[in-house]
């Protein structure tokens, strides 16, 4: 049974940048089990699966994948499958993505993609800031308290969110498989970020729980900091730009937009950079 799979760095506009994709066509008759075990065969933070659409006015259905389980929404195989399926339907302009989150509405425009979450921002649990700072391996001095606490929070897809004090201790950060057991078995993983300037913030995410020691790029941990950052400073209206993935070798630039609805839920876009890379197929 030959299956056609593309894959390409999303959260980049060079090659081998980025946070890599497979996206996998053609799946619709495997069970559950072969789709976990071609995610694990990729290796990738994310594998994603296009089946047709499931409802009306969708474009596809995604399933994700990370090595060891499924996700009901993660934005950087959002972005990049946007850009591909645009690409394979000849088409750019607005696509509208089931899966299990909900619907996720993209853009897409050249080789660049956006996406909405598909959920608001929402705000969980605050956590005892020493064992999430020894969940990264650092003394609890390394996280800056004033901002907010280490909590969790998610647009779609729940993660930790820690502020770090400098650049220098965000690199020097590296996770403790250990302490995620104790402290974070719940979430899909830590993010870890440093302001670099004004509307402008480094970070890092580790889920060894999910199977991804390291993430070089994560869309929805930071759709859901960048409505945490909209929620605790006030306003209508918020754009973050966030790089990702330095320590790894993989540079990322994740562009995001958090706004105020009328009703107070906060909503966020991110968007940034597809680089298709190779074709293939897996035969079955």
């Amino acid at each position: 049974m030959p299956l056609e799979f593309e894959t390409a760095d999303v959260f980049t506009t060079t090659r081998f940048g980025g946070n890599p994709l497979a996206l996998v066509h053609g799946a619709e008759a495997l069970d559950d089990a072969t789709l976990q075990a071609i995610a694990r065969e990729f290796n990738l933070s994310e594998t994603v699966f296009a089946f047709a659409p499931r409802e009306a006015g969708q474009d596809a259905f995604l399933r994700i994948f990370t090595p060891f389980g499924e996700l009901p929404f993660a934005g950087h195989p959002n972005v990049g499958a946007a850009a591909l399926l645009a690409r394979r339907l000849g088409r750019e302009g607005v696509l509208r993505l089931g899966q299990a989150a909900g619907v996720v509405v993209a853009e897409v425009s050249g080789s660049e993609a956006e996406i909405e979450a598909p959920k608001p921002l929402a705000l969980g649990n605050a956590l005892d800031p020493e064992a999430v700072a020894a969940c990264a391996g650092l003394s609890v001095g390394a996280l800056h308290l004033n901002l907010h606490v280490p909590l969790v929070a998610g647009c779609g897809t729940p993660f930790a969110l820690a502020e770090v004090e400098d650049a220098a201790l965000l690199s020097s950060a590296m996770p403790d498989v250990a302490a995620f057991r104790r402290v974070l078995p719940e979430v899909v993983g830590l993010l870890l970020h440093t302001p670099l300037g004004i509307g402008r913030r480094r970070a890092r995410m580790f889920a060894p729980l999910a199977g991804i020691a390291e993430d070089p790029a994560t869309g929805s941990a930071n759709c859901a900091l960048a409505g945490l950052l909209l929620e605790v400073n006030g306003g209508s209206a918020l754009a973050l730009e966030v790089e990702q993935g330095i320590e790894m070798h993989r540079p990322s630039q994740l562009r995001l937009a958090a706004r105020r609805e009328d009703d107070g839920r906060i909503r966020v876009r991110v968007g940034g950079g597809v680089v298709p890379v190779g074709r293939g197929v897996l035969d079955l």
